[in-house]
């Protein structure tokens, strides 16, 4: 194992290699013959559409650099640790999704981020290209966090924050998965481009219009904004989306009711006129008085004379509540609609069934406090997103890695709670410093993330007593309320840690194999390194972990029927490794300072090897 996070360049060079294996030489892509198979010749025009801005390549670049770093488990600030299935983590979103890569690529079934706004006062900061770890220690040190309009770059430091970004979260995107992202107006022009650009424009889906607002600010200058907007991109045509319950005001509609069923009346007559549509232009007989109804030659009837004898024998034409309209309508069963009922997602999401900023505040301020946290997003909006594009009965993963107060955490507990859904999320936050004349500093907390952990602890505790589960509740599927937290570092291993050494005299050799002879940092425990081995082998990191006493020495059992063992432990006799090997049904991982002697690892090299038993060292 190299400890480094996943090759996200070599992956696609072997899809590219599979699928035109003529268009590589000595190892390298020739782009002009790739193009040529592809139906693009090439010319000398160099002008095309494209959008461009100042630090785009190096943002590519950013996005594709391997990590070294890890996340390290923190049991003591987690809820139900061992048996949770969500995730917290602490660190730089950016380093943290490359660090996913391997363990979710392709499992996530929703995304949603409310990403910083640009509004002059958002934590906007440039990446470091040499050393993003040293970068976000540096940041998270400080509360300078501004990216003002009078800075040169204002749009331009926008966009490298969140282009690389978003490429690495499409690739977390299952097949039938989408991306929410809250915007204002500010920049979702660019916002649209760059996912044109990551995701394909085939694949956008849809700007959704939220009202923020139930009514407008007196004291706005100008116009005042009632909206925010919602995009939405599919990963592919396999997306589906889901039909929302209907409501109340949906079934006012179907107030009549015959032998069929409850129906509503519907317009027989469409927007066409006699001359366009001549055939659609003909009298129909009111059955109860005989009258003969033509209808206007600027919108004529919106079926052919045919579908209308079809319609009247099926007794699908409708005249009023005492038959003597003028004009005949359609009847509309409820029963009929596609989906059991269900009503078509919208682009307009009103305060009334998605919530609006006033009571995302006060939503908010019952659960930790008032004015703890100034903006976050009301829960039904996320939840709405999550009835439009996920599962009830799949273990759909539901990621945001701008988690703020942790709002879309709230929201996958209250989904699972209200339709019985088994969703799991996974949070990602920076831990922004809080200003010390704040309210939240007031309050103890000392960063975003200390917000958004204790967030989901109270709306957790709250959920339970609501749905009558309590701590020892027995229902059919537990709510699941816990999370595990974990924090981005350097890596746990000497060896696969880049910054380790630092001086020129430990730069010799014999100075780096001295540094090397303890495998583990000496502020680091085993289960760290445990962890750090799980996610760089790409194995999602609620999979259970059990320790092990194996003739003395401790190992470590990942996964309900023990799909791997870790054995980090030094100079172990062959007997245990024998007796571990009994535990390892598929595979294994020890550490090359494990064996007493050569001999030994040459004897557990052939042990295991013919056992069938698939091993690696660090």
């Amino acid at each position: 194992m190299d400890g480094l996070s996943m090759d996200i360049e070599q992956s696609e060079r072997d899809k590219l290699r599979a699928l035109f294996p003529q268009c590589f030489a000595e190892g390298k892509l020739d782009i002009d013959k790739l193009l040529t198979m592809c139906g693009e010749y090439i010319d000398d025009d160099f002008e095309k559409y494209e959008f461009k801005w100042k630090g785009k390549r190096d943002c590519l670049k950013l996005a594709q650099l391997r990590s070294t770093a890890t996340l390290r488990p923190c049991p003591e600030e987690s809820v139900n640790f061992n048996s949770t299935n969500n995730l917290y983590i602490e660190g730089d979103n950016l380093e943290v999704l490359k660090l996913l890569q391997k363990a979710y690529f392709r499992r996530v079934k929703m995304i949603y981020i409310d990403m910083p706004y640009n509004t002059g006062h958002d934590f906007v900061y440039e990446d470091d290209f040499s050393d993003t770890l040293a970068r976000y220690k540096e940041v998270t040190s400080q509360t300078t966090k501004s990216n003002p309009e009078t800075m040169g770059r204002f749009h331009t430091n926008w966009l490298n924050m969140v282009y690389p970004r978003l490429r690495l979260a499409a690739n977390l995107l299952r097949d039938d998965g989408a991306i929410f992202m809250s915007i204002d107006d500010g920049e979702q022009a660019n916002l649209r481009k760059i996912c044109d650009e990551i995701f394909g424009e085939e694949n956008f889906v849809a700007n959704i219009v939220w009202q923020k607002r139930y009514s407008p600010a007196n004291d706005h200058k100008t116009i005042c904004p009632m909206h925010d907007f919602v995009m939405v991109y599919r990963k592919s045509d396999l997306w589906q989306r889901n039909l929302l319950a209907r409501t109340e005001k949906n079934d006012a509609q179907y107030r009549y009711e015959d032998e069929q069923g409850v129906f509503r009346p519907d317009n027989y007559k469409c927007n066409k006129t006699a001359d366009e549509r001549p055939n659609l232009y003909y009298p129909i007989i009111q059955p109860n008085t005989g009258e003969e109804i033509w209808p206007s030659k600027d919108a004529v009837w919106r079926y052919s004379k045919e579908r209308h004898f079809e319609n009247v024998e099926r007794n699908l034409v409708f005249w009023g509540k005492d038959g003597s309209a003028k004009v005949p309508s359609y009847k509309r069963y409820r029963d009929q609609l596609r989906g059991g009922g269900g009503t078509v997602p919208g682009t307009w999401w009103t305060f009334e069934f998605a919530g609006h900023n006033d009571e995302a505040v006060k939503e908010t301020g019952n659960l930790i406090g008032n004015r703890i946290f100034s903006t976050p997003k009301p829960v039904r909006l996320i939840q709405r997103m999550l009835q439009v594009s996920s599962d009830t009965e799949t273990e759909d993963i539901i990621l945001d890695f701008f988690a703020g107060s942790s709002a879309t955490a709230h929201a996958v507990m209250q989904q699972n709670m209200e339709d019985g859904g088994n969703r799991r999320f996974i949070m990602v936050q920076l831990p922004e410093l809080i200003p010390e004349n704040s309210e939240a500093f007031a309050a103890g907390f000392r960063n975003i993330c200390e917000i958004g952990k204790e967030r989901i602890r109270r709306a957790g505790a709250g959920l339970l007593e609501s749905s009558g589960q309590g701590i020892l509740g027995q229902t059919p599927r537990q709510l699941d309320i816990g999370f595990k937290v974990f924090k981005l570092d350097s890596s746990n291993l000497k060896a696969w840690d880049s910054s380790h050494i630092t001086t020129d005299e430990q730069k010799t050799l014999l100075g780096r194999l001295d540094a090397m002879i303890e495998r583990i940092k000496p502020d680091r425990t085993a289960l760290d390194a445990v962890y750090e081995v799980m996610l760089k082998l790409g194995i999602p990191l609620d999979y259970p972990v059990s320790k092990m006493d194996v003739n003395g020495t401790t190992a470590y059992s990942i996964g309900e029927d023990c799909m791997l063992l870790i054995c980090l432990e030094s100079n172990i006799k062959v007997e245990t490794l024998e007796l571990l090997a009994d535990y390892a049904p598929a595979n294994m991982v020890l550490a090359d300072t494990s064996f007493v002697d050569d001999s030994v690892m040459s004897n557990t090299y052939y042990t295991l090897r013919d056992r069938g038993i698939e091993f690696k060292f660090i």
